[in-house]
């Protein structure tokens, strides 16, 4: 006996039979584009992003006019001190309101002066407002002359 395949029917022949019966689909396409779910979540995690993007300039906008606020302060209470210094003569106790107006804008200075436990010296602190907001506090002591 012999081992082995049988020649009829040959498998070559086998399989040009039943394709040359059978019609033939046209090969299928893996379908092309995004759905709509991909669409979507692309399009929050974008909208996200921009969010926080726009968070972080304002925050950024704040700080920058936080910062000019604060100089133009800086500069309206040092002003004051100054004044007092060049006056050569001591301030009187008591609380004063100065007006300073700096690159346009309108800030107030409170200055308070105070007696210390030494006559020859008086504690004057310089407190600037905007809009009836504390934006700077500065103190210093003033001497007799």
């Amino acid at each position: 006996m012999v081992c082995g395949r049988l020649p009829w029917p040959h498998p070559d022949t086998a399989l040009s039979a039943v394709t040359a019966t059978t019609p033939t689909a046209p090969p299928r396409h893996p379908a092309q584009g995004f759905t709509l779910v991909e669409v979507l979540v692309a399009l929050s995690i974008v909208a996200i992003a921009l969010m926080a993007g726009l968070q972080a300039t304002g925050a950024l906008t704040r700080h920058a006019q936080r910062q000019s606020d604060i100089l133009l302060a800086q500069i309206c209470a040092e002003n004051e001190l100054i004044k007092m210094r060049l006056a050569r003569q001591m301030p009187g106790v008591g609380d004063t309101l100065i007006a300073c107006t700096q690159a346009d804008q309108d800030f107030a200075v409170a200055l308070a002066v105070r007696a210390t436990p030494n006559p020859n010296f008086s504690r004057v602190d310089a407190q600037v407002l905007k809009d009836e907001v504390p934006v700077l506090r500065l103190s210093t002591v003033v001497g007799r002359y």
